[in-house]
C-alpha cells in the first residue's frame, strides 16, 4: 500500500475571511491565560480552589454557545459538539462536587464523574461519525474499530506504566478509581484519533481546518489527563482547571473558523484520497519500545506492559488481515469492472448482441484460418423509421431487442450474430446459409409484441459468400450491396451478391450524382398531361410529369432516374422542386387563361416524401409562396404509400385539411383494401391502365372497372381512368359511368405553353412528346 500523492492546497481556502479577535475569542483567551497562571502559581503555593473552578465554569458555557452558533445552516455536527462540551462541563462539576464532599482535588475520580465525562466524549464521537463524508463501509468500520481498540490498549498500557508507581499516593489504591481514570483517558484519545481520521478522510460540509483544531483540542485534553498522575504531590490542584479552559479556547477557535468559512460561502471540500494510516504501526513500535525499557529496568509491571504490547501487535495483525481481504475484494471488483468494460466495448448496449468490432474480428479470423465455406448476411428491417416516428423510440427499441432475440434464436452453434447499428444486423454463417436465413425470415414474419403493440416486421437480407482474397470490410460491403438490391426489389426480399450488382450500384451512384447536378443546373423540366372530361374531351386538369435532358446522354426516362432518386433519397428534394414548379405554373395559367385554365394541377408525391414529418407544412409553405388556391392543387399518391398508415397517413390528412385534393393512383394494383378508402382522405380514385387495356373485349378487367365506378359513385369520389388509348376504350368507359380520363387518346404529356392551345378536336393528331 502506498500513500496517495498530496492533492495540494485547497483552492477554496483563500475564500475564508482572515482571522480577527472577536469578543468571544478574547474572553476565551483571557480565561485560558488566567487558568494557566493560577495553576502555575498553585505549583509553588497552596492556592484556594474556588478561582480554579470559577474560570472553568465560565469557559465551558462560552464554548457551548460558540459551538451551537457554528451549528447553524444544517451543520449538525457542531450541535453534537456543543452538547458534548456541555456534558464534559457537567463532568467537571461532578468532580468539583467530589472535592467539596471529599476534600481532595487530585484524588480518585468517582464513577458518576467518569460516566458523565465519557458521555460527553461519546456524544462528540457520534456527531463526528454522522458527518456526511465520514460514512463508511462495513470493512472500513471494522478497520476503524480495530484502530480504536489499538488506541485504547496503547493508552491504557502507557497510562498504567505512568501512574502505577503513584497509584497508592494518588488514588489511594482504589481499583475502581483506576478503572474510571483509564476509561476517561482512553475515551479522550479515541476522540483525538477519530478527529484526525475524519479530518484526513473527507469532511463533507465541515471545514477541514476546523477539524484539525478540534483534533488538537482532543490531544490537549487527553494528554493533559494522562499527565494528571504527575501532580499527585500537589493534592490541592486539579488538572481540569487548566485543561478545560484551554480546550474550550481551542473549541472556540475551531467554531470561529467554521463560521468564517460558512459566511464566505465556501464550497464543499473536495474528497481526500485514501492515505496510509501510520497509527497502528506507531502503536506497535511505541508499546514494543516501552516493553524493552521496562524489561531493562526490572519494573514490577512488566507482565502488564507485555500483555499490552502483545495485544497491540495482535490487533494490528488482525487489521492487516482485514486490509488484505479488502484489497483482494477491491482487486476482484476491479477485475469484474474491467470485464464489464470489455463486454460493453464489444457488445451493443440495447440488444446485448456483439457489435461491429466483434463481427469484423470473427470474419478476419475465419478468412485467415478457416478453409470451410462461410457467408455474411446483412439484415435490415423494412419501414423501421415509420415505427419510430409513429409509435415512439421506446417501442422502436423494444422491437429491436425482440428482433435481436429472434435472430439469435436461429443462430447455429458455430455462427455469429451482431447488431451493426440502427435497424441493421449481421450474421456470419458457416456452411449452407440458406436454411438459417429461411428460418430467420419465418421468425421475423411472426407478429412481434413490442411496447404493448403487436407489430408485423419484414426485413431485406443481403448475402455475400466469402472468397479467399476477401477482407472483412470487402465482405461486408458486398453483403451491403446485396441488401440494398433486396430493398430496391421490394419488402421482405433476400438477394445473394453477384458481380453485376456492383455494376448496377456504380451506375446508380453515377445516376444519383448526375441527378443532383441536374437539380442544381436546370436540366429538369415538367410536362403536363391533360385530364379531360368525357365524352367531349374538354380540358379539366393536368398531371405534372418530370423529364430530364442530360447534356451527354440526352433524354433520360423517369423509369430510369426515379428509382435512383427513391433509393438514394434524392426523391425528397426532387419532389420539392416538382411541387414548387407545378404550383408556379398553375398560378401563371390562372393569370393568363382565367376560367380556361386547368381547374386542377396534379403533383405526384412519393412514399418517401410522405414519411418525412413536416411534409404537409412544406405544401402549405409552397401554396403561400406561390399564391395558388389550395383547391387547385391535387396531391397524387399510390395506395401502397399510405396502406400502412402512420406518418404518411397523418401527413396526408394534414394536407387535405389545407383544402388540397387527394388522389389515389394505380388503385387496384397494390393491396386493394377497400378499408383504405375509409381511412384515407381521398377525393379522386385513379383506375390503373391495366384495367383499361382490355375493357372493350370484356373479361375480368371490365368487371373490376365496372365495380370501381360503382364504388366511386357510392362514396362520392371522382373516378379518373388512366391509359385511355383508343376511342373504343373511351366509349366503353363512358358507358360504364366514367366521366374523366387521361391517356394518349386525348393527349400525350405537353409543354406548359401548349396547354393553353389544347383543343379536343385535335387530340388524336398531336405529336408525341
Amino acid at each position: 500500500m502506498h500513500a496517495s500523492p498530496d492533492p495540494g492546497p485547497e483552492p477554496a481556502a483563500a475564500m475564508v475571511p482572515p482571522w480577527r479577535l472577536t469578543r468571544v475569542l478574547a474572553a476565551a483567551i483571557g480565561l485560558a491565560a488566567a487558568a494557566v497562571a493560577w495553576f502555575s502559581i498553585g505549583l509553588a503555593y497552596r492556592t484556594p480552589p474556588e478561582l480554579g473552578w470559577l474560570t472553568l465554569f465560565v469557559a465551558v458555557p462560552l464554548a457551548v454557545l460558540t459551538a451551537w452558533r457554528a451549528g447553524q445552516h444544517g451543520r449538525t455536527f457542531w450541535r453534537y459538539l456543543s452538547v458534548g462540551v456541555g456534558l464534559v462541563g457537567l463532568g467537571a462539576a461532578s468532580a468539583a462536587r467530589d472535592y467539596f464532599n471529599g476534600g481532595a482535588l487530585a484524588g480518585p475520580i468517582s464513577a458518576l464523574t467518569s460516566v458523565v465525562y465519557v458521555s460527553g466524549l461519546a456524544v462528540m464521537l457520534l456527531g463526528l461519525l454522522r458527518i456526511r463524508g465520514a460514512h463508511r463501509t462495513r470493512i472500513e468500520w471494522t478497520r476503524f474499530l480495530l484502530d480504536i481498540a489499538t488506541v485504547i490498549v496503547t493508552v491504557v498500557t502507557f497510562s498504567w506504566h505512568l501512574f502505577y508507581p503513584r497509584w497508592h499516593s494518588w488514588l489511594g489504591g482504589s481499583a475502581t478509581a483506576a478503572v474510571s481514570f483509564l476509561v476517561v483517558l482512553a475515551a479522550g484519545f479515541i476522540c483525538v484519533f477519530a478527529f484526525i481520521k475524519v479530518a484526513f478522510a473527507g469532511t463533507g460540509p465541515i471545514d477541514r481546518r476546523a477539524l484539525h483544531i478540534l483534533a488538537l483540542t482532543g490531544a490537549v485534553g487527553a494528554g493533559g489527563g494522562a499527565l494528571a498522575p504527575l501532580f499527585a504531590s500537589h493534592p490541592h490542584l486539579n488538572s481540569a482547571w487548566v485543561i478545560l479552559p484551554c480546550t474550550c479556547l481551542l473549541t472556540c477557535l475551531a467554531a470561529d473558523r467554521q463560521m468564517r468559512a460558512t459566511r464566505a460561502g465556501r464550497p464543499l471540500p473536495r474528497p481526500v484520497p485514501r492515505r496510509l494510516s501510520l497509527m497502528p504501526y506507531a502503536a506497535v513500535l511505541a508499546t514494543g519500545a516501552l516493553l524493552m525499557s521496562v524489561a531493562r529496568s526490572g519494573a514490577t509491571d512488566l507482565e502488564v506492559i507485555a500483555a499490552g504490547s502483545v495485544s497491540v501487535t495482535l490487533l494490528v495483525a488482525l487489521r492487516q488481515l482485514v486490509a488484505l481481504r479488502d484489497n483482494a475484494r477491491l482487486l476482484d471488483d476491479l477485475d469484474a469492472r474491467q470485464r464489464e468494460l470489455a463486454h460493453q466495448a464489444d457488445h451493443d448496449a440495447l440488444t446485448g448482441l456483439p457489435n461491429r468490432t466483434v463481427l469484423v474480428r470473427e470474419i478476419t479470423t475465419a478468412l485467415a484460418y478457416e478453409q470451410s465455406v462461410f457467408s455474411v448476411a446483412l439484415i435490415d428491417l423494412d419501414d423501421f423509421k415509420a415505427i419510430n416516428d409513429d409509435l415512439g423510440h421506446a417501442v422502436g427499441d423494444a422491437l429491436l431487442s425482440a428482433v435481436a432475440a429472434r435472430i439469435a434464436a436461429t443462430l447455429p452453434a458455430d455462427g455469429v450474430v451482431a447488431r451493426l447499428g440502427g435497424d441493421e444486423y449481421a450474421m456470419l454463417l458457416r456452411g449452407d446459409a440458406a436454411a438459417t436465413l429461411a428460418d430467420v425470415t419465418a421468425q421475423l414474419r411472426r407478429p412481434v409484441l413490442a411496447g404493448g403493440y403487436e407489430l408485423v416486421v419484414e426485413a431485406s437480407i443481403g448475402v455475400a459468400p466469402a472468397r479467399s482474397t476477401d477482407t472483412a470490410q470487402e465482405l461486408l460491403r458486398r453483403a451491403d450491396v446485396a441488401m440494398y438490391e433486396a430493398k430496391a426489389l421490394g419488402k421482405g426480399r433476400l438477394v445473394s451478391y453477384e458481380p453485376a450488382l456492383d455494376q448496377r450500384t456504380a451506375a446508380l451512384a453515377r445516376m444519383a450524382a448526375d441527378l443532383r447536378i441536374a437539380l442544381d443546373t436546370d436540366q429538369l423540366y415538367l410536362l403536363y398531361q391533360p385530364i379531360v372530361s368525357m365524352p367531349g374531351g374538354e380540358l379539366f386538369g393536368v398531371e405534372s410529369l418530370v423529364r430530364w435532358t442530360h447534356p451527354e446522354r440526352g433524354q433520360v426516362g423517369p423509369a430510369t432516374f426515379i428509382p435512383a432518386a427513391e433509393r438514394t433519397g434524392l426523391i425528397v428534394p426532387l419532389g420539392a422542386w416538382i411541387l414548387e414548379e407545378a404550383c408556379m405554373q398553375a398560378v401563371r395559367w390562372l393569370e393568363e387563361l382565367g376560367n380556361a385554365a386547368p381547374r386542377t394541377v396534379t403533383v405526384n408525391v412519393s412514399a418517401r416524401q410522405l414519411r418525412e414529418a413536416g411534409f404537409a407544412a412544406e405544401v402549405d409553405a409552397v401554396l403561400r409562396r406561390t399564391g395558388l388556391p389550395p383547391q387547385v392543387l391535387t396531391v397524387e399518391v399510390t395506395e401502397t404509400a399510405v396502406f400502412d398508415g402512420g406518418t404518411a397517413l397523418e401527413e396526408l390528412r394534414a394536407i387535405a385539411a389545407l383544402g388540397v385534393k387527394i388522389a389515389l393512383d394505380d388503385f387496384g394494383t397494390g393491396h386493394s383494401s377497400l378499408g383504405l378508402l375509409r381511412t384515407c382522405p381521398a377525393d379522386i380514385l385513379k383506375v390503373d391502365k391495366s384495367f383499361v387495356d382490355d375493357i372493350v373485349t370484356g373479361g375480368h378487367e371490365a368487371v373490376v372497372a365496372a365495380a370501381l365506378i360503382r364504388i366511386c359513385d357510392g362514396m362520392r369520389l371522382r373516378a379518373v381512368a388512366e391509359g385511355v388509348e383508343t376511342a373504343d376504350q373511351a366509349a366503353e368507359l363512358y358507358r360504364l359511368g366514367y366521366r374523366f380520363a387521361q391517356g394518349y387518346h386525348y393527349a400525350r404529356p405537353l409543354p406548359a405553353e401548349e396547354i393553353a392551345t389544347y383543343r379536343p378536336a385535335a387530340a388524336e393528331q398531336r405529336p408525341a412528346a
